[in-house]
Formats: structure tokens, sequence, C-alpha cells
């Protein structure tokens, strides 16, 4: 019998229990995974707070995990059992061992580890969308990118410099501030000592940027459109301070024709041919050194809530894995 962590109800990190659970076997196109490494990722908590809510329960949370294949259904013909494989925006992760759809995971390369891989999917699947489809970065761009030194954010500083941008990002302290430059980061804002819309002006000689990256959501809108220059994008990804909340759209005509997105890496994945372009980017990315994954933080996946509340608390940085 495996062990998984589950909800039973919505609520905070002590709703989430401990319990065995039974796997079963694969059923037709699915695979069965022995996992060996389970990101963490804020998407995980709105899935226990009930904010995302992923139906019926008792469910087993978490969004990504990397592992070994133990089993195949009838019709899988490109994964084979000893297989290692990774995968994101599956919910179920928290488990030892799961069922998961075959055409929802990607082969990993040889030079990448369960627990780099673990802990990167869901975070880098992001960026790789972000900065590649959502908006395309290059030499000539701008960006504002809150929470430069969190799990996206420090994969988002070093792919953005990659390219060439100008990357402006706010983070919460001078440890993380320190931690965002060393990542790419070329102007780096302690929100909690500086207004952030004030000296975004005064980086940009008043212009703005081409685009806001907002995973915040509450606490950083609507100043986030201020950073704007007039047809700026804000993009809006996450909401680690709460959602934002309805606004007229009429606010973005004054603040200079403004275009607003809330993208999901779901979408952008959805066919399987763009899960493997964008999975393949990312390995790319990682294995040329371009990009290097930070665990900055491990626990064991039985102790789940604790590191629950260790994120929502903002004392995480980079990615942090769960092992099972």
């Amino acid at each position: 019998m495996a062990y998984a962590i589950r909800i039973h109800q919505h609520g905070g990190p002590e709703v989430m229990k401990w319990e065995p659970v039974d796997v079963g076997a694969p059923a037709a196109g699915q695979i069965k995974l022995k996992q060996h490494a389970v990101g963490l990722n804020y998407i995980d908590t709105y899935h226990r707070s009930g904010l995302y809510n992923l139906g019926s329960l008792p469910v087993v949370i978490g969004s990504e995990g990397a592992g070994e294949v133990v089993a195949v259904g009838a019709g899988v013909t490109d994964i084979k059992v000893g297989d290692r494989v990774a995968y994101a925006s599956q919910p179920g992760a928290y488990a030892e061992e799961r069922l998961i759809a075959a055409d929802r995971v990607v082969k990993l390369p040889d030079g990448i580890d369960y627990r780099t891989a673990g802990s990167m999917m869901l975070k880098g699947m992001t960026v790789r969308y972000l900065l590649r489809q959502t908006y395309k970065v290059g030499p000539d761009t701008v960006m504002l990118l809150h929470a430069a030194a969190g799990g996206v954010g420090l994969i988002a500083c070093q792919w953005a410099r990659h390219l060439g941008a100008t990357i402006i990002g706010t983070v919460g302290s001078e440890e993380k501030a320190t931690l965002a430059k060393a990542h790419g980061c070329t102007h780096v804002i302690n929100y909690r000592a500086e207004n952030f819309v004030a000296r975004v002006k005064e980086i940009t000689g008043g212009k703005g940027c081409d685009v806001v990256y907002d995973s915040v959501g509450k606490d950083t809108f609507p100043a986030s459109l201020d950073c704007l220059k007039p047809f700026g994008l804000w993009v809006s990804f996450g909401n680690s301070s709460g959602p934002v909340q309805a606004f007229d759209v009429i606010t973005l005509a004054q603040k200079g024709s403004l275009f607003a997105t809330r993208p999901t890496l779901v979408t952008y994945t959805a066919k399987r041919e763009d899960l493997l372009a964008n999975a393949n980017d990312l390995f790319e990315m990682v294995g040329k050194g371009i990009v290097k994954i930070q665990v900055n933080q491990t626990y064991a996946l039985k102790d789940a809530a604790q590191a629950h509340r260790d994120l929502e608390a903002r004392k995480t940085t980079g990615a942090t894995v769960l092992l099972p």
C-alpha cells in the first residue's frame, strides 16, 4: 500500500493528511509511476484552500513530479517500464505512487536527475511559455518581474538574461535581492523599502516597461499597470498575496491602451506536440547550463504541511522538493 497526502476538506495546511491509498493498475493510456521527487508550487496551496477547486473530496493534491515507470496500460507504446519521466500540471502528485496519462509525461534526458526534474517542470515550463509565447522577450525588452527570487523568478531571471532582456525584479528582502541579482536580474527593487512604481519609472527614465510578469496578485495590482508603457502587457499568472479583484476594463484604456492576460500552463501545453516542444526547450536550457535549477529546500513528502507553511510565509527561495 502506497501513501499520499490527501485533503478531505479545504483549509489551511492542517487539512493535509498522510494516508494509505490504493493506487491500482494503469488503465488504457495510463502509466504507473514510482515517484522519486515531487515539486512544491504555490498552486498547490490554492488547491488545498479551495481557491482553485479540484472537484470532489478527498483528493490528492500536488501538480508536478518525477519518477520511474513501473507499469503501463494498454495502448501505451512510446513509454515503457523503467523509463525516467516527469510531468507538470497534473494534480495527484503528493504520492509515493500514482497513475497518470502517458501523453502527459515527458522522458528525462540522462543528465537531469529526479530531484532537479521534480522541482523544475511546472516552474520551468511556465517560464518558457511566458518568455517565448505570451510575450516574446528579446534584447529590446524591458520587463518587470515580481517575486524575482521565487521558484519561477530565479528561472525567469536566468532565461531572460540569456535572451538579452533588461530585467527589473521585485523582492521582499535584501537577501532575496542578492539572490535575484546573482541569477541575472538587471535591477532589483526591495518593495518593503522602496515604492516599486516610482523606482521602475526612475530606472526606465519615465518610459515604463514592455511587459509585467505578476504572480503576486492583490498586493501588486493595480500598481503593476502603472509600470507599463503605452500598449504594454500585464501578465497575471498567479496570486500569492490573494486574487486580483474585478476591475473596470476601462482602466486599461486610461493607463495607456494596455493589454492584460491570465495564461495557464495547462492551455499552453494542452496539445502533446506543444508539451514536448516546451519541455525540450527547458531541457536544452538546463542541459547547457544557461538555466541552473536551485533546489534550496527539501522536505519529506509526509511533512508537506510544513512545506506549505514555509512557502506561504515567504520563507523559501528557488525550488523546493518533497521526497517520498
